[in-house]
């Protein structure tokens, strides 16, 4: 088949043990990101299968409708960026491993990272140390505060045993159902959601976004936190009200925050509103970015090529599109 692999920032793929799973296919990689529906549909024009990496580019109609030669999209998770309707309309197979009983320790682990990094301030000491300057400031600890998880699924879980760890109280809030099986697993859950914002030292969202998430953390609510709190968020920038953290930040309630994600990505102007405030610390989306968790992730997804190629697809979002 004819491969075509896009966002692949770092030429990671081609390195990976894995990568072999495709050996005796045309492979292309392409590096570079692009949306532009015009050039995607040039570059693409000969794929039979697209593999996606994340969320990165959007599959929509008016493109798909450009691909012909396309019979099959791979990729791993969630899927809010691909046009499933038109895939099936068009009989383009999307195959997706939802992965719903691994979590993306990967991804947790950069939470942590950042919890660390913001409360200890981190990058502000190393910048300083390298212009020649001695301790320019007074971190915070982590052990009796607050850690609020909002949103307890997979990683949420993962964060709130690292909190734990650190000798941190971990308070939950999330839907009823999440709630019962936090409360299940022996963490103490939030009185309501204004109590929740109200105590959290530490706040860390670990939500997937749906409509009903979009938002679901409100200029309200952050003004809810301490002065001295910490708002982080590695799963997506959407969970929260357009223009409502880089607003609180400057009123000083969320004292500071840490983010992995945003609205439109990548992010390459320096002038964004986060980049600017020195209380905001900012990763480039890289919280599942490791090279294991590629492994992982890019076995499942070359392995549901191969499938396809063997004429038994697995992991089909849409069954109806495979012609068999």
């Amino acid at each position: 088949m004819k491969i075509a692999i896009l966002d692949d920032y770092h030429d990671t793929l081609r390195g990976l043990d894995c990568f072999k799973k495709l050996d005796g296919h045309e492979v292309t990689v392409w590096t570079d990101h692009v949306q532009d529906d015009d050039a995607l549909a040039e570059r693409l024009k000969d794929a039979e299968a697209l593999v996606l990496i994340r969320e990165r580019t959007r599959i929509q109609a008016p493109l798909l409708a450009r691909l012909p030669k396309l019979k099959l999209i791979s990729q791993r998770s969630v899927y809010p960026h691909v046009d499933v309707a038109a895939c099936t309309r068009r009989g383009v197979l999307l195959c997706s491993n939802l992965h719903s009983d691994t979590p993306s320790y990967a991804a947790a682990e950069l939470t942590w990272a950042l919890v660390l990094a913001a409360m200890r301030q981190i990058p502000q000491q190393v910048q300083a140390m390298k212009a020649g300057r001695w301790q320019v400031g007074v971190g915070d600890s982590l052990r009796g505060k607050t850690l609020g998880i909002f949103g307890y699924g997979r990683i949420g879980a993962v964060v709130a045993g690292y909190g734990r760890a650190f000798g941190m109280e971990v308070l939950v809030w999330a839907r009823e159902t999440s709630l019962e099986r936090a409360r299940a697993d022996g963490w103490r859950t939030a009185e309501s959601k204004a109590a929740f914002f109200e105590a959290c030292d530490v706040l860390s969202l670990h939500m997937r976004l749906v409509e009903a998430t979009r938002g679901i953390v409100t200029a309200e609510d952050l003004a809810r936190m301490k002065p001295s709190a910490l708002l982080v968020n590695t799963s997506r920038a959407g969970l929260i009200e357009p223009g409502a953290l880089v607003a609180a930040l400057k009123a000083g309630r969320p004292g500071r925050a840490a983010a992995d994600v945003y609205e439109e990505e990548p992010v390459r102007d320096p002038r964004h509103p986060l980049l600017t405030l020195e209380n905001a610390l900012c990763t480039p989306h890289i919280g599942y970015v490791t090279r294991d968790e590629y492994e992982l992730q890019f076995a499942d997804i070359f392995d549901q090529i191969t499938a396809y190629a063997a004429g038994a697809p697995i992991n089909m979002i849409n069954p109806e599109a495979w012609a068999g």
